[in-house]
């Protein structure tokens, strides 16, 4: 299996320096980059399997990097850092294309094991093996592959999109509550994820517009029921 290779996005040199020392030392490849430009020339010239990116950089902020780097690759794990708390910034930067979201400081601990989690994903779902396959009247959704195929287009998602409407297919005409979402596709159900689910939730319904026999219908104050008409 090949050496995954993580960049880091980071204006402090400490910090960029600690985190690229642990990460080193439980056997990842890391590229470093001290400012947004920076970081996306590397993204555009080596394959990295996972993203970690500062949202206040010099020349370019991780939100704009993020949505840079979401031109060129739809499906590469984005992990967040930032100082700001604010529930309008964590929106956002979901809105970005990232897929989780640390508030500084945090524990080296904590980002090696959200890392992990999604460097994990790729090695069940194995898209040469044999998977899952969901078919409507309108489209496949391979969740192995992290695709969508339409009549018109190949839909590409990210890994927590892929989830989710797995989840939904593997549930369908079943009222999910929130909290088990949360907790098997986030691990936890605090509040800011609850509302990171929510971002998500619209972005699975953008999607599912490619086939009107389907739909997620909210069930208010419990959760959300995946529907075929």
């Amino acid at each position: 299996m090949n050496t995954p290779t993580i960049l880091v996005a980071e204006d402090d040199e400490n910090l960029r320096f600690v985190i690229q020392d642990n990460l080193s030392l439980r056997g990842y490849d890391v590229v470093t980059a001290e400012n947004g430009e920076l970081a996306l020339e590397l993204f555009k010239e080596s394959a990295s399997d996972l993203c970690i990116f500062d949202v206040m950089m010099p020349k370019l902020d991780g939100f704009g990097l993020a949505q840079k780097v979401r031109e060129i690759n739809q499906n590469v794990p984005i992990i967040f850092l930032t100082a700001k708390g604010l529930m309008e910034d964590r929106l956002h930067g979901f809105k970005m294309g990232g897929d989780d979201y640390i508030t500084k400081p945090f524990s080296i601990e904590e980002l090696i094991f959200r890392i992990e989690v999604f460097l994990k994903r790729p090695l069940i779902q194995n898209p040469s093996s044999q998977e899952s396959i969901y078919k409507t009247v309108n489209l496949e959704f391979l969740p192995g592959q992290l695709k969508i195929l339409t009549k018109s287009e190949t839909i590409s998602l990210s890994y927590k999109e892929a989830e989710l409407l797995e989840m939904f297919f593997k549930n369908q005409g079943q009222v999910l509550k929130r909290e088990d979402i949360l907790m098997k596709i986030w691990g936890t159900d605090d509040y800011y994820k609850g509302r990171s689910l929510d971002v998500f939730i619209s972005k699975v319904r953008k999607i599912l517009l490619a086939d009107p026999t389907l739909e997620i219908q909210t069930a208010h104050g419990i959760g959300f029921k995946f529907v075929r008409h």
